[in-house]
Protein backbone atom coordinates (compact mmCIF):
# COMPACT_ATOMS: atom_id res chain seq x y z
CA UNK A 1 0.00 0.00 0.00
CA UNK A 2 1.38 3.44 -0.95
CA UNK A 3 2.00 6.18 1.62
CA UNK A 4 -0.92 8.16 0.18
CA UNK A 5 -3.34 5.24 0.50
CA UNK A 6 -2.19 4.54 4.05
CA UNK A 7 -2.68 8.20 4.94
CA UNK A 8 -6.20 8.18 3.47
CA UNK A 9 -7.01 5.02 5.43
CA UNK A 10 -5.83 6.60 8.69
CA UNK A 11 -7.89 9.72 8.01
CA UNK A 12 -10.98 7.67 7.18
CA UNK A 13 -10.64 5.69 10.41
CA UNK A 14 -10.09 8.86 12.45
CA UNK A 15 -13.15 10.51 10.93
CA UNK A 16 -15.27 7.41 11.56
CA UNK A 17 -14.19 7.23 15.20
CA UNK A 18 -14.74 10.96 15.69
CA UNK A 19 -18.20 10.77 14.13
CA UNK A 20 -19.28 7.88 16.32
CA UNK A 21 -17.49 8.57 19.63
CA UNK A 22 -19.82 11.34 20.76
CA UNK A 23 -22.90 9.28 19.93
CA UNK A 24 -21.44 6.19 21.63
CA UNK A 25 -20.59 8.15 24.77
CA UNK A 26 -24.05 9.70 24.86
CA UNK A 27 -25.73 6.33 24.48
CA UNK A 28 -23.57 4.76 27.18
CA UNK A 29 -24.16 7.63 29.58
CA UNK A 30 -27.90 7.50 29.05
CA UNK A 31 -27.94 3.73 29.47
CA UNK A 32 -25.89 3.91 32.66
CA UNK A 33 -28.37 6.37 34.17
CA UNK A 34 -31.52 4.54 33.13
CA UNK A 35 -31.55 0.99 31.78
CA UNK A 36 -28.51 -0.14 33.78
CA UNK A 37 -29.29 1.58 37.07
CA UNK A 38 -30.91 -1.55 38.47
CA UNK A 39 -27.55 -3.35 38.36
CA UNK A 40 -26.02 -1.08 41.01
CA UNK A 41 -25.22 -2.78 44.30
CA UNK A 42 -25.82 -1.35 47.76
CA UNK A 43 -24.20 -1.56 51.17
CA UNK A 44 -26.58 -4.43 51.95
CA UNK A 45 -26.33 -6.55 48.78
CA UNK A 46 -23.51 -7.37 46.38
CA UNK A 47 -22.98 -9.80 43.51
CA UNK A 48 -21.38 -13.06 44.67
CA UNK A 49 -20.66 -16.41 43.09
CA UNK A 50 -18.30 -19.37 42.71
CA UNK A 51 -15.96 -19.88 39.78
CA UNK A 52 -17.08 -22.36 37.14
CA UNK A 53 -14.89 -25.29 38.19
CA UNK A 54 -14.52 -26.90 34.77
CA UNK A 55 -11.00 -27.40 33.44
CA UNK A 56 -11.89 -26.31 29.90
CA UNK A 57 -12.78 -22.77 31.13
CA UNK A 58 -10.47 -22.49 34.14
CA UNK A 59 -6.79 -21.89 34.69
CA UNK A 60 -4.80 -19.96 37.26
CA UNK A 61 -7.64 -19.83 39.80
CA UNK A 62 -8.58 -22.33 42.50
CA UNK A 63 -11.79 -24.24 41.69
CA UNK A 64 -13.20 -23.25 45.10
CA UNK A 65 -12.72 -19.49 44.63
CA UNK A 66 -15.66 -17.23 45.42
CA UNK A 67 -15.84 -13.71 43.99
CA UNK A 68 -17.72 -10.59 45.07
CA UNK A 69 -18.46 -7.58 42.86
CA UNK A 70 -19.67 -4.15 43.88
CA UNK A 71 -21.03 -2.06 41.02
CA UNK A 72 -22.12 1.53 40.49
CA UNK A 73 -23.97 1.63 37.18
CA UNK A 74 -23.98 5.44 37.26
CA UNK A 75 -20.16 5.57 37.15
CA UNK A 76 -19.27 2.85 34.67
CA UNK A 77 -16.75 5.11 32.92
CA UNK A 78 -15.08 6.49 36.06
CA UNK A 79 -15.47 4.42 39.25
CA UNK A 80 -17.50 1.33 38.34
CA UNK A 81 -16.84 -0.78 41.42
CA UNK A 82 -14.49 -3.31 42.99
CA UNK A 83 -13.67 -7.01 43.27
CA UNK A 84 -12.95 -9.20 46.28
CA UNK A 85 -12.07 -12.90 46.23
CA UNK A 86 -11.50 -15.67 48.72
CA UNK A 87 -8.03 -16.45 47.32
CA UNK A 88 -6.80 -12.98 48.34
CA UNK A 89 -6.08 -11.98 44.75
CA UNK A 90 -8.59 -9.14 45.00
CA UNK A 91 -9.30 -7.25 48.22
CA UNK A 92 -11.83 -4.50 47.44
CA UNK A 93 -9.69 -3.98 44.33
CA UNK A 94 -10.99 -1.13 42.14
CA UNK A 95 -12.05 -1.87 38.58
CA UNK A 96 -10.05 0.52 36.38
CA UNK A 97 -11.78 1.87 33.25
CA UNK A 98 -9.80 2.41 30.04
CA UNK A 99 -10.64 6.03 29.04
CA UNK A 100 -10.01 5.59 25.31
CA UNK A 101 -12.26 2.52 25.16
CA UNK A 102 -15.44 4.60 25.53
CA UNK A 103 -14.61 6.46 22.29
CA UNK A 104 -14.02 3.27 20.33
CA UNK A 105 -16.50 0.77 18.81
CA UNK A 106 -14.98 -1.88 21.11
CA UNK A 107 -17.09 -0.35 23.89
CA UNK A 108 -20.15 -1.90 22.21
CA UNK A 109 -18.74 -5.44 21.99
CA UNK A 110 -21.20 -8.28 22.50
CA UNK A 111 -21.05 -12.07 22.72
CA UNK A 112 -23.34 -14.93 23.61
CA UNK A 113 -26.99 -14.42 24.46
CA UNK A 114 -28.98 -12.86 27.27
CA UNK A 115 -26.60 -9.96 27.87
CA UNK A 116 -27.77 -6.38 28.30
CA UNK A 117 -24.27 -4.90 28.29
CA UNK A 118 -20.65 -6.08 28.38
CA UNK A 119 -17.99 -3.98 30.09
CA UNK A 120 -14.20 -4.19 29.94
CA UNK A 121 -11.94 -3.16 32.84
CA UNK A 122 -8.52 -3.81 34.35
CA UNK A 123 -7.70 -4.79 37.93
CA UNK A 124 -4.40 -5.07 39.81
CA UNK A 125 -4.07 -8.20 41.97
CA UNK A 126 -2.91 -7.76 45.53
CA UNK A 127 0.88 -8.16 45.87
CA UNK A 128 0.19 -10.18 49.03
CA UNK A 129 -1.79 -12.83 47.13
CA UNK A 130 1.14 -15.18 46.61
CA UNK A 131 1.21 -16.47 43.04
CA UNK A 132 -1.98 -14.57 42.29
CA UNK A 133 -0.15 -11.26 42.64
CA UNK A 134 2.48 -12.19 40.04
CA UNK A 135 1.99 -11.53 36.35
CA UNK A 136 0.56 -8.03 36.20
CA UNK A 137 -2.92 -6.64 35.65
CA UNK A 138 -5.94 -8.84 35.02
CA UNK A 139 -8.50 -8.05 32.32
CA UNK A 140 -12.01 -8.12 33.74
CA UNK A 141 -15.07 -8.60 31.52
CA UNK A 142 -18.32 -7.76 33.32
CA UNK A 143 -21.53 -8.91 31.64
CA UNK A 144 -24.82 -7.46 32.85
CA UNK A 145 -27.33 -10.22 32.19
CA UNK A 146 -30.94 -9.74 31.14
CA UNK A 147 -31.91 -11.89 34.13
CA UNK A 148 -30.55 -9.25 36.50
CA UNK A 149 -27.52 -11.37 37.37
CA UNK A 150 -23.91 -10.62 36.40
CA UNK A 151 -21.11 -12.67 34.88
CA UNK A 152 -17.45 -11.83 35.45
CA UNK A 153 -14.58 -13.21 33.39
CA UNK A 154 -10.95 -12.85 34.43
CA UNK A 155 -8.29 -13.08 31.73
CA UNK A 156 -4.51 -12.76 31.74
CA UNK A 157 -1.86 -14.16 29.45
CA UNK A 158 -1.92 -17.14 27.10
CA UNK A 159 0.10 -20.33 26.68
CA UNK A 160 3.61 -19.68 25.47
CA UNK A 161 4.89 -20.80 22.11
CA UNK A 162 6.46 -24.23 22.41
CA UNK A 163 10.22 -23.95 22.74
CA UNK A 164 13.07 -26.32 23.56
CA UNK A 165 13.10 -24.70 27.00
CA UNK A 166 10.03 -26.43 28.46
CA UNK A 167 10.65 -25.00 31.94
CA UNK A 168 10.39 -21.46 30.57
CA UNK A 169 7.04 -22.25 28.94
CA UNK A 170 5.68 -23.77 32.14
CA UNK A 171 6.77 -20.80 34.24
CA UNK A 172 5.02 -18.42 31.86
CA UNK A 173 1.79 -20.40 31.86
CA UNK A 174 1.71 -20.38 35.66
CA UNK A 175 0.70 -16.70 35.58
CA UNK A 176 -2.09 -17.20 33.03
CA UNK A 177 -5.67 -16.74 34.16
CA UNK A 178 -9.01 -17.63 32.67
CA UNK A 179 -12.01 -17.90 34.96
CA UNK A 180 -15.77 -17.46 34.69
CA UNK A 181 -17.91 -16.39 37.65
CA UNK A 182 -21.74 -16.35 37.43
CA UNK A 183 -22.82 -13.94 40.16
CA UNK A 184 -26.10 -13.28 41.95
CA UNK A 185 -27.10 -10.60 44.41
CA UNK A 186 -26.57 -11.75 47.98
CA UNK A 187 -27.15 -9.94 51.26
CA UNK A 188 -23.83 -8.96 52.86
CA UNK A 189 -22.17 -10.77 49.98
CA UNK A 190 -18.63 -9.42 50.28
CA UNK A 191 -18.63 -9.77 54.06
CA UNK A 192 -19.69 -13.43 53.83
CA UNK A 193 -17.19 -14.61 51.21
CA UNK A 194 -16.00 -18.15 51.92
CA UNK A 195 -14.13 -20.72 49.85
CA UNK A 196 -16.13 -23.39 51.65
CA UNK A 197 -19.22 -22.08 49.86
CA UNK A 198 -17.69 -23.32 46.61
CA UNK A 199 -16.58 -26.74 47.79
CA UNK A 200 -18.05 -29.62 45.74
CA UNK A 201 -20.19 -30.74 48.69
CA UNK A 202 -21.33 -27.25 49.72
CA UNK A 203 -25.05 -26.74 50.22
CA UNK A 204 -26.70 -24.23 47.84
CA UNK A 205 -27.18 -20.74 49.30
Amino acid sequence: MSHARRARARISFALAVTATSALTAAVLTTAACTDLASYSTSSGKQYVGCVVAADFVLTGVSPTTELCLTLDANQLQTAPGALSSTDGRFQSTPLRPIPQLWNDPLSTFNFGEGRTKNLLYMASPSPDAGGGGVGGDVTVVVSLMESGDVEVRLLRGAPGVTTPDAASTQAESATNIFAVFPLKLRRNGCASLSASSCAPDAAPL
